[in-house]
Parts: C-alpha cells; structure tokens; sequence
C-alpha cells in the first residue's frame, strides 16, 4: 500500500471519533463525549460553516512527537505543534524534558533549534479561505450557494491526516458545534499520506484533490479512482532531470531522497528514463524524518566518498536543509544539485546564509508560478480579530509580532497585543506572493470542486433576457460524495488567466519552471527562471545558468572520462555502465567520436591509421622495378640476358669453329635466343599487373621455356641420333633427322604450348586481383592465374618435355666423345627440374609479390643453369683452351 508502515496504534486512532450522546440521551445533560483523548488536534486549524462544507489539510507542523508504545499509558497521538499545545481557545506552554527537547535537536541535526511550524502552510490555507470568499461572492459560480471550509492540520504524518480526514468527513469538533461534514478534502501534500488516505476513503466515494502529492504511483485510476491533483506527476520532473542529464553530460549521478512514495518512486522513475542511456546512479541515499540525523549522516558520508559531481536531491525542503547544513560541516563542496519542485523554490533555504556556497549554481524543477489577483490584499487585511477561530493566525502573530493576541494573556508567557496589528511590512512566507507555486495549485483545487458542485447541483446563471429565470441551484443537502466525484471528472473551466483547466484520468497537463540559484549583489541567494518545461518539451537558457564554483562552467560528472577517438568502451564487469576502461581499437578499425561504445571496420580498401581515429587508403603494393627487391631481379635478369647475347656473339665470331659445328650450330643459336628470351621474360613479371601484363606474363614463360627445352630435346635427339647412326647398318637413321626435321620438332613442340596458352587466354585468362587478406594493412596487387586448370597443363607440359630431355641426355651421358653434350644436358636438365619442383610449394606459401619473387626466382634460377651448363663448357674451350678446339680433340682422337 505504500512505502511506510501502520502503526501499532492506528487502528485504535480510527475508532476513536467524536461521539455526541443526543439520540439516544445515555447522559442527561445532553453533553458530548470524547472517546478520542487526542482532541486536542481539531483545534490546530480554522474552519467555516457553509451549505457545502470543503475539507482541506496542510503540514504546518512537522515535528509530531514519537508515540510511546510501552504500553504503560494510552497510546494517544501526541499534538504535533513543537512546544505549544492548544486546549480550547486557548494556548498554554507545554512542560517538556530536557531530555525530550535534546531529542528534537539531534533529530533536525541542526546547531540551532529550528521550530517546526511552517509558515508556507499558513498561506496555503489562506488560499483556500480567499477562494471561498472568492466563490461566495461571485453570482456566476454556485449562486445561492454558501461554501464553507474546514482547515485542518495533518502534521506531515498519515496517522495524523487519517485523524483529522475522518474527523471532517464524520463532521468531528471538540465543541460539538453543527457542522456539515465534508464532501470533498483538498490535500494531503504527501504522497504517502495520499496514498493511505485514497485507499482509506475510496469506498467511501470521498474525492481528494491534492496540490503538491506528485508521486506517479498515484495516477493508477484503478488504485485511486478518487484521487485528483493539480500537480504534475513526478515521471514529469524525474524526466526533466534525467534530460538535463543528457543535455550536460552527467553520466554518473548520485541520488538522496525521501524514504518514501515521493523520494523511491521518483528515483525509480529517473532510472527508467535513463535506461538504454549512459547515465547511471551512482548511489542512492533516503532521508527518514524518524531517523533524519542517522540518514543525513549516511547521505552525506556517500556524497563526500562518491566521484559523482550531481547529486539529484527529492525530499522535504525541511530534510533538505539538514542534508546541505551537514555537507557544509563537512566542508563538502563544487556539488551540482539537482532540486526537485518541493524545495526548488524553498525561501526557508534561500535565505539560510549557511547554504549560500554549497547550493549556489542547484538547478530545480519548479511548480509552475501564476498570479492570484486580489490575493496580496487579503493576506494585509489578515488579523486574530477578524479570524478569531483561525489558531494558525495566531501562532503566526506570536512568531512575527512576538505577541499574544490572545483575550487572557495569563496563558502565554509572551506580551499582549490586540491582533490588529498589520501584515503590510512584514516580509515572510505569508506575505510574499511574488512566486506562487503551491498556493496557486491549492486555489485550482477550490476552483475546481466549486465547478463539480455547480455541475453537479444544476445551477442556473443570471439571465438578464428572461426575468422569470432566477440564478441558483438545487439543494446541497442531498449531494453525495459519490455524485460529486463523478462530475469533478468532467471538471472543465477557463481560469481567470485565461488558461483551460481540466482533469485528464485525475491529472493536469505538465508544466514546470526550471529554475537556477545564482548569488546576488549581497551575496544572498535568489532563484533565477532559467527555462520551462511543456509536457515533454525541455526548454532552457544555458547562457543564463550559473554554474558551482569560480569558474562557471559546467559540472564534469562522469564514472570515467569519455573514451577519445580510436578507442572504444569496455564495460567493467560488476560495475554500472557508465564506469568503463577505454580499449584502442583493432586494426583495420576505427572510431572517429568521442565516447563511442564500438569501433567500426573500415572499408575493404581501406585501413585504419595509426591512432584508428579514421580509415585511410591501403598501401598498395606489388614488385615494382623501384624497390631494392625489384631492382635486384631486374639486374639478374638483365645481366643474364646480357651474358646469353654475349654467349652468341662469341659462338657467331667462331661459327666456324669445330667445337660450335659439331653441337649444331642452328639449334645452339636457337636455344641461346629462347634463353634470352627467358631471361627477359622475368621483367613482365615486375611493375604493376595490368590486364595485358598478367597475360603476358605467363604466355611468355610458357612459351620462352617450351621453346627453350625444344631446342635442348632436338640437341639431345640429335646426339643420340648421331651415335646411333655410327652403327653398322643405322646410316640411314641420320637423314630422317636432318635440319629441317629438327627445326619441324621444335616447332611442334612449341606449338603445342601456343595452343595451351591461346585456349587458357581465350577462356579464363589471368586478370589483377586486388588481394585484401593478406597483408591486412596492405592491398596486394596481384596476377591470378584464372583457369588453375591452364596454369597447370602449361607447367605440366614444361614439366614433361623438360623430363623426357633429361631422360635422354641421362642415356647418352656416356657416350664416347672427348666433348659430350649429353652429359652437360643431363646436369642442366637436373638443375632445371630440382628448381621448378622446389617452385611449386614455395610459390603456393609465398604472400603477395614475394610468390611473384619465387616464379621471377625459378625462371633466372632455371635459365642460368641451362645458359651455365650448357654453354659455359663450350665458352671454356673456345676462349681459354683454342688448342682443344679442334675435331680429333672432340672426336678423342688426341693422340
């Protein structure tokens, strides 16, 4: 039912009610008997007779003494009014403990005694009396209907406010005086006290009108069907403040609030509209009247410990001030307070010097300010004479006047007056209706039961058309609670500032103030209108905000400081969300905003930079001709090819020579033009692939090595073919294998090769490839080979002629000549297929251009050892032993 718990002796205080013996005449003076000893609470108000009797109840006092629950006594409410009591019509000091006084100073924690009776409170109900007045003489609203009121005080407790409900509505008074009971109560200011109430009087169809009982738990129909209010509920100031937590920046926010509907639930409201966010609490503190110099302490010690730099405050002005006084003691400065509309606009706490430097720069949600004409003049021509009932009046003329207006002054211990004296230069809370917030809801809530009334009795207005029309309504005396409820329903009237005015499931459309306390000329504190809230529609002035501390800026509250670019947050396991390390972001990631919770990935050809704050464009890279790698093949390449020229130049200069006629001069030229062109095929294979370079590179090597391992296998055919021939009876083998046989072979074999590389051309050639994966950082440029089926029969068939060759020249390595070239074919071919056997699993591991380097590698590998096996014996003889260059040397003939 609510946060607070029933006392022991609540049920007893509901059963205690006025009974007055005229019935049935148990007492023959016909006098009222009390059964109730705590009557002494009804006189702590003022009231007013009427056709239709308005209850009200307000929190002037707040200090109501704890029940004694030993049991040794009744266990009667105690009065509530600090150290006066009220016996009748007249007041009498109360003989308290020194023990007992020590208590309430330890309980309010204050350094000196603050007295427990509000001054707000008192102008509230003379809100109410001023409307009434209002209503009674206005000929357009309920004519010929007198309202009365009945102004009680519930001490800010609910066993205080059932008392006093119950006494209004059963018609209660301790003089049994007639009195009509009451149809509707405007109040309580508490939640919780609303909350108990709303349950208590709902079967009894009795309406509540609350002015500042902002709890959202309230606006459940289904709960508190009789429940209305002419104040927002607190889900709209809770999500005012957790925008204006967005709006800063404060993700890490601490929290003390009342222990109760008011303070829980709003917190609770707080953490729903931040859920999903980056804002998290950074602890919660309650504050119990009961207990307040324990929780203040508590509170205060976690604002002290706590990194959090705003403190969202949602209690009573009076715990607030207990709350700040202690942090002030504790020397606890640079907060950002976060006020919500029941102390935001508190003059209590405005005018405390003590709270001049911790609470300059508290932002507050305020009950929205509206003027009452004629009001400022009521409240000057207050005086005890006039409101002789009015004991409130009188309190508030001892504390400002520092007299008794009281008829026998023997009953107070302060001087007498008469009660005339004026209110005009007073300066309090009474008079000051500069800022009317509360009071202004507590004139809606009459406005608004007198509107119900007029619906519900019918009531005509004056018609000055029809003079048989007269203005009035249908007898009071028979409306019901229950009748009265249904029409405050459809309450729906224009004020006298022109607004409508209207319950929506027993709430008002939300408008707050926002409000911002900034020091004056004189040091003091004032709150400053910095916005407005409108429903959900958050409107502020930051240039008017001042801020805490000398440098007026924002407020830094954060868990942890907002990960910068290139870094993303890492949620720390057990704590909130907003407490959180800062990782950089993986390569190839970036983040490019402050405090983003992922790092995203960057496009494929693209690479986050050094500090991943952005993507930049891959390296690109390949086996360029300026790179050492590059020049280095190059070199080798065209050092080669340079030798292989060389080479010729001397076989053409001794063309003649026996050495070069005997190894078949035209196939050697032949052969040395094919290894020059392997040699110079290498360079395709350097600089940036291109549709036409891919292609060309593989039929160039392709083709270069077929012709040159043709050449090598007619050679070594022919050297067969000529010993074999040497044998009785194989003469004729020699001219099946002429010249032209042999160039006819070469280019058969060749041709071969041409078919293979044209068809893998045609079909699925080899094309650029941008390779992502393999340097991450880098954008390979790369040939692929396309049909892996063509890279492979070109190879494959490399592979076989190159095999074949050496089979044959490893058959002829033994035959008889001083200078046999099989044998030279035999070790050329040995190298040749050691190198391309070696190529294939080095080429398939290489990454990027270092397969590109592997194949380069293969092909000057493979063509030196040809050029170098084969030509360089023939080289040897012909330049440095010309002696041996002769045909009985070559034939081994020497002798």
């Amino acid at each position: 039912m609510s946060a607070e718990v029933f006392p022991p002796c609540l049920l007893l205080t509901l059963l205690t009610w006025v009974v007055c013996e005229v019935a049935t005449g148990l007492y023959a003076e016909g006098k009222c008997v009390y059964l109730d000893r705590a009557q002494q609470l009804d006189d702590v108000g003022l009231s007013q007779d009427g056709d239709v009797v308005i209850g009200a109840l307000f929190n002037v006092y707040i200090l109501p003494a704890t029940l004694d629950l030993s049991f040794t006594t009744e266990p009667y409410l105690q009065p509530c009014s600090e150290l006066l009591l009220f016996y009748g019509r007249s007041m009498v000091l109360l003989n308290i403990s020194v023990e007992k006084l020590h208590s309430v100073l330890r309980c309010l924690n204050f350094l000196v005694c603050r007295v427990s009776f509000q001054e707000s409170p008192v102008q509230w109900a003379q809100a109410v009396v001023f409307a009434v007045e209002e209503i009674n003489r206005n000929p357009f609203l309920l004519p010929g209907v007198r309202l009365g009121y009945h102004v009680m005080d519930s001490c800010a407790r609910h066993p205080y406010s059932m008392r006093a409900a119950f006494s209004m509505i059963s018609a209660g008074d301790r003089t049994c005086e007639t009195t009509r009971p009451v149809k509707l109560i405007i109040g309580d200011a508490s939640s919780t006290q609303c909350i108990i109430l709303s349950k208590t009087l709902s079967p009894l169809y009795i309406p509540m009108i609350s002015y500042l009982a902002s709890c959202a738990c309230l606006s459940n129909r289904h709960e508190y069907p009789n429940f209305f209010r002419t104040i927002p509920s607190d889900v709209y100031q809770a999500r005012t403040m957790a925008q204006m937590a967005r709006r800063f920046g404060w993700t890490w926010v601490g929290a003390v609030v009342a222990d109760n509907d008011y303070g829980l639930l709003a917190v609770q409201v707080f953490q729903e509209e931040t859920k999903g966010t980056e804002i998290c609490l950074a602890f919660v503190r309650t504050l119990l009247r009961e207990q307040l110099a324990k929780d203040v302490d508590h509170a205060a010690s976690a604002v002290q410990a706590s990194s959090a730099r705003v403190i969202l405050v949602f209690a009573w002005y009076v715990d607030v001030e207990a709350f700040l006084t202690e942090l002030v003691h504790r020397n606890v400065t640079g907060r950002q307070f976060l006020a919500s509309e029941i102390w935001s606009t508190s003059s209590r706490l405005l005018s405390n010097p003590q709270l001049y430097t911790i609470a300059q720069g508290t932002l507050g949600v305020a009950i929205r300010r509206a003027p009452i004409p004629g009001f400022k003049e009521h409240l000057h021509q207050l005086r005890p004479s006039r409101y002789p009932r009015d004991t409130l009046l009188r309190v508030l003329w001892e504390k400002t006047f520092g007299c008794s207006p009281l008829q026998n002054s023997s009953q107070s211990n302060l001087p007498p007056c008469t009660g005339t004296e004026s209110l005009e230069q007073v300066e309090n809370s009474v008079t000051d209706v500069s800022n009317l917030r509360v009071t202004y809801n507590v004139y809606l809530a009459v406005y608004a039961a007198a509107h119900a009334l007029h619906s519900l009795l019918a009531c005509t207005m004056p018609n000055g058309s029809d003079s048989s029309m007269t203005s009035g309504c249908s007898s009071p005396d028979k409306i019901t609670p229950e009748q009265l409820l249904e029409h405050l329903k459809m309450v729906n009237f224009t004020t006298q500032l022109g607004e409508k005015f209207y319950f929506q499931d027993g709430e008002i459309p939300a408008v707050y103030d926002l409000v911002n306390w900034q020091r004056g000329p004189g040091g003091t504190l004032n709150y400053v209108p910095i916005g407005r809230l409108e429903g959900s529609q958050l409107i502020i002035n930051d240039s008017a905000v001042s801020w805490p501390g000398s440098s007026n800026k924002i407020p830094v509250s954060v868990c942890t400081n907002q990960c910068p670019p290139g870094t993303r947050k890492a949620i720390k396991k057990g704590l909130p969300v907003c407490c959180f390390d800062c990782l950089p972001c993986a390569e190839g990631e970036f983040s490019n905003v402050t405090g983003s919770s992922k790092c995203h990935r960057c496009p494929p050809e693209f690479w986050s930079n050094s500090v991943r704050t952005a993507c930049v464009p891959r390296e690109v890279e390949y086996l360029s001709f300026s790179e050492n790698l590059g020049i280095t093949l190059t070199t080798v390449a065209v050092s080669g090819s340079m030798t292989t020229a060389a080479v010729a130049v001397v076989f053409v200069y001794h063309r003649q020579t026996p050495i070069v006629k005997a190894n078949n001069s035209e196939l050697s030229f032949l052969l040395l033009l094919s290894l020059k062109l392997c040699f110079l095929c290498s360079l395709v294979f350097i600089g940036q692939p291109s549709p036409w370079s891919c292609r060309m590179q593989q039929a160039a090597f392709g083709i270069s090595f077929v012709l040159c391992i043709s050449c090598i296998l007619v050679k070594t055919i022919v050297v067969l073919v000529a010993f074999h021939s040497a044998r009785p009876g194989s003469a004729s083998l020699m001219k099946w294998f002429g010249p032209g046989q042999q160039r006819g072979s070469v280019l058969l074999f060749t041709c071969i090769q041409v078919i293979i590389c044209t068809v893998w051309l045609s079909f699925s050639p080899p094309v650029p490839h941008h390779n992502l994966g393999i340097q991450e950082s880098k954008v390979i440029l790369e040939c692929m080979v396309g049909s892996v089926a063509g890279f492979s029969l070109v190879l494959g068939y490399i592979g076989l002629l190159a095999a074949v060759c050496f089979l044959l020249a490893f058959f002829a390595r033994k035959l008889p000549d001083n200078f046999n070239e099989a044998k030279f074919i035999t070790f050329s071919m040995l190298i040749f297929c050691a190198v391309w056997i070696s190529f294939v699993p080095a080429y398939i591991s290489s990454p990027g251009k270092y397969s590109v380097t592997v194949e380069i590698f293969a092909i000057l590998a493979s063509s030196f050892g040809l050029l170098i096996c084969i030509f360089a014996p023939k080289c040897y003889i012909i330049l440095l032993r010309p002696e041996n260059n002769t045909k009985k040397f070559l034939m081994g003939k020497t002798k």
